[in-house]
């Protein structure tokens, strides 16, 4: 691929723009906001001037309503040898570019399991597909050259590519992103009218469970309206859990102790499957789940001081395999969780402590 044109300039459709400017391919930028991709010009994504002619591969990255109607046009003025889209539900815009009557052996969806909760050109990078699952969804009319153009843009992306059926990407994207999605807003609106005094109290398992609510709505209506049936067959069974939950609390207040055993049984069900699908989760790089060990440092809030600490771990030979960190409320300091292989924490808690750290036990 020498030649691209990238048609949608927000967050995905920018980060694509970078990462294959980064590896020498000419990139083409436009927008229904032509200063959007200006902006996106401007960071190093490409130029917004018009390709002479027919580039090698052209990237539809729109919300799922738009997609169809904009490859539709581009595939009428043959802009490309190929057509990509990069939405995040592929069944409905594949059957309405059907409906349309096109031939769609120049195309093929994709989807990259990759996002931030800010959107737009700015929020942009170029490494934000690195290492993430980027799906594709040929069928057997998808044409080999075009098969080739979508795998050398995930290469190049530093994507792990995935092939999937469309309907059953639909189904998956529904579990692992737009259902945990809805979940996430539904618990982070019990904080809207909350006491202030129990806001207060937030640490960092609320912070997790509610990080992805802070995603522009707008786009999310985009998303679920193109994927409605799946995500609402999920909250039904989350639904049934959480009625099957309430009974077993509202058994553990009962003054009778085999109603209070009964509620325990439930609740401890509840728990035990959600073990299980835990340990389901892919680990780092999508391998197995492994178990890391916690090293935790207590630091101030000043600059440098996370520089330092992984410099030290590095200087005594210990790979982090992981971060969080959880700040102290109403105070300028925190608590840095080290994630490390087991092996590696009686080496790393020495080599820290001999340099000045603080460590929590």
């Amino acid at each position: 691929m020498r030649t691209a044109l990238v048609i949608g300039t927000g967050l995905i459709g920018t980060s694509a723009a970078l990462a294959l400017t980064q590896r020498g391919v000419t990139v083409h930028l436009t927008d229904h906001d032509p200063a959007q991709a200006r902006t996106a010009a401007a960071l190093g994504a490409g130029t917004d001037e018009a390709p002479e002619g027919p580039v090698d591969l052209a990237i539809v990255a729109a919300p799922p309503a738009h997609v169809a109607a904009l490859l539709a046009d581009a595939m009428t003025r043959g802009v490309a040898r190929g057509y990509v889209d990069v939405a995040s539900v592929k069944g409905g815009p594949r059957r309405e570019l059907e409906a349309r009557g096109l031939d769609l052996a120049c195309y093929i969806g994709t989807h990259p399991m990759s996002g931030r909760e800010k959107s737009g050109p700015l929020a942009a990078t170029g490494d934000l597909f690195e290492g993430r699952p980027w799906v594709l969804t040929p069928t057997r009319d998808t044409d080999t050259e075009v098969l080739n153009l979508a795998l050398e843009l995930v290469s190049h992306c530093r994507a792990v590519p995935v092939v999937m059926d469309a309907d059953a990407h639909d189904r998956a994207v529904a579990l692992v992103s737009h259902m945990p999605h809805l979940i996430s807003s539904m618990v982070a609106a019990r904080l809207e009218h909350a006491e202030e005094a129990a806001v207060r109290l937030c640490g960092q398992g609320i912070r997790d469970v509610t990080r992805i609510a802070a995603s522009a709505p707008g786009m999310w209506i985009d998303i679920l309206s193109a994927n409605p049936g799946p995500v609402a067959d999920l909250l039904t069974e989350v639904s049934s859990d959480l009625d099957e939950t309430v009974r077993a609390l509202r058994a553990l207040q009962s003054a009778d102790e085999d109603k209070r055993r009964e509620g325990g049984t439930g609740i401890e069900d509840v728990l035990r499957r959600g073990n299980a699908g835990q340990v389901r989760v892919p680990g780092k790089h999508g391998s197995a789940p492994r178990v890391y060990e916690v090293v935790a440092v207590l630091i101030d809030d000043q600059p440098g001081q996370l520089a330092r600490i992984f410099a030290d771990a590095g200087q005594a030979g210990v790979n982090i395999e992981d971060v969080r960190i959880e700040h102290a409320t109403g105070q300028q300091a925190g608590l840095v969780q080290l994630m490390v292989e087991p092996k590696a924490v009686s080496v790393l808690s020495a080599a820290l402590r001999e340099r000045g750290w603080a460590l929590r036990q």
